[in-house]
């Protein structure tokens, strides 16, 4: 895998049909919003703090 590759920026979050701001949840570390929508249950995480924290509990054991 390339450098480009490994450091290539997220993709921007997709914007309904109507136009309008989209309802997304808040990531739980940051407060960024998540590709999720506000309806999603549980600890979302954007994929910043995703990839953090893969990396943390791939390490921690």
């Amino acid at each position: 895998m390339d450098d480009a590759s490994y450091c290539a920026t997220p993709a921007p979050l997709p914007v309904p049909a109507s136009g309008g701001a989209a309802a997304f949840a808040e990531c739980v570390l940051c407060r960024e919003p998540t590709e999720y929508p506000e309806s999603t249950r549980g600890a979302t995480l954007c994929p910043v703090c995703a990839w953090q924290e893969a990396g943390r509990s791939a390490c921690s054991g």
